[in-house]
């Protein structure tokens, strides 16, 4: 079975939270919806699962309009981010719900239920009640639940959200292997890049409501055709600076003059702005070929493996993401180092001309 959004545009109180949407979905595939809070990702799925009607455009499911058929008479299951499940039933009862609803033999049931717990790994808790597992385990069950439906159709929005960061990272590890073994065609909404790149996939970026990119998701992720887009796909923000090339040369906003080496050798004279993400920023003496400016330091985050330094430069703010613990004082002036090989560079209409050799 596939699925397709046909130019779709939907409005909530006159306001377009959907623009003009038009997207294919197959069989056996995994797409991300990637973007920010109120990007319209949720407004997607809920198109897609046939709770909302678009005020334009049509829903298809195998090229046939089914835009005005109830949710209840298609093939689709969806996992929300909070946990979704009888408090009253066990785990195997919570699973086996959908089953006997749709009257399936116990065979059957049986064999379904077994299958799903399986793969979630859910065996040793199948006489529970929801209250009395963790947060991921009812994650998991509200999952099993969807998966052992038996959906062409399985819509995940944001199911991790509100877990831990040890269940959360249990479960994406988890959920590429369960979305193989099942066949169907799955959706997954999150505000996170780092979810997406791990997902794998392919990736929607979205942006109010708006599409602005579909791909495979490491390629989004290197090549982003817009400014947007970069910035969508960038965590933590996507550092920025408008430059000018002339004769040879590149100035940077705030006044910093040098040779137009490396991916701006090849720009036409004119007036661009360069992105590049917190790994692509050292901090460390200049070398040759490289741009260095001198920046100031309004605090340092570390994590343990790794330091986020919070820097300023010419009222514009950059983050540096550096290996290990590095201290450095609040106020304190460091050396920002660019490569000119290792940035994106973007015309004056926010147009990718120029990406890294290695993003």
């Amino acid at each position: 079975m596939s699925v397709a959004l046909d130019h779709v545009t939907r409005l909530v109180d006159g306001v377009a939270t959907i623009r003009d949407v038009s997207l294919t979905l197959e069989p056996g595939t995994l797409s991300v919806l990637l973007g920010p809070t109120l990007s319209g990702k949720t407004s997607i799925m809920r198109l897609l699962a046939g709770l909302d009607k678009p005020h334009s455009g049509r829903v298809l499911v195998d090229g046939k309009d089914v835009t005005g058929i109830d949710v209840r008479r298609r093939s689709v299951a969806m996992v929300y981010q909070q946990f979704i499940n009888y408090p009253s039933l066990t785990v195997y009862e919570n699973i086996a719900s959908p089953l006997r609803v749709q009257g399936r033999p116990r065979e059957e049931i049986e064999r379904r239920v077994g299958e799903a717990v399986k793969l979630l790994r859910l065996e040793p808790f199948l006489s529970r009640t929801p209250l009395q597992l963790s947060g991921g385990q009812q994650q998991r069950t509200a999952i099993a639940r969807a998966l052992v439906k038996g959906a062409d159709l399985v819509l995940l929005d944001e199911p991790l959200a509100n877990l831990d960061y040890k269940l959360r990272e249990e479960l994406r590890a988890e959920l590429p292997r369960i979305f193989e073994a099942s066949g169907a065609i799955f959706v997954y909404a999150t505000t996170e890049p780092s979810e997406a790149l791990l997902l794998g996939g392919r990736t929607v970026c979205m942006w109010e409501g708006e599409v602005l990119q579909v791909g495979e998701t490491p390629k989004v992720y290197r090549h982003p055709d817009t400014l947007r887009v970069a910035q969508v796909f960038s965590d933590p923000p996507l550092n920025t600076v408008a430059i000018e090339k002339r004769d040879g040369a590149v100035q940077y906003s705030g006044g910093v003059t040098a040779p137009a080496s490396g991916l701006y050798a090849g720009l036409g004279d004119g007036h661009y702005r360069v992105g590049f993400r917190a790994h692509q920023l050292e901090l460390a003496n200049g070398q040759a070929g490289r741009h260095a400016f001198p920046a100031t330091v309004t605090v340092t985050e570390i994590t343990g493996s790794e330091s986020f330094v919070h820097l300023t430069r010419d009222a514009t703010n950059w983050v540096a993401v550096l290996h290990g613990v590095h201290e450095f004082e609040p106020g304190q002036t460091l050396e920002a180092i660019l490569d000119p090989d290792n940035v994106f560079v973007f015309d004056a209409a926010g147009r990718l001309v120029a990406s890294p050799r290695s993003a």
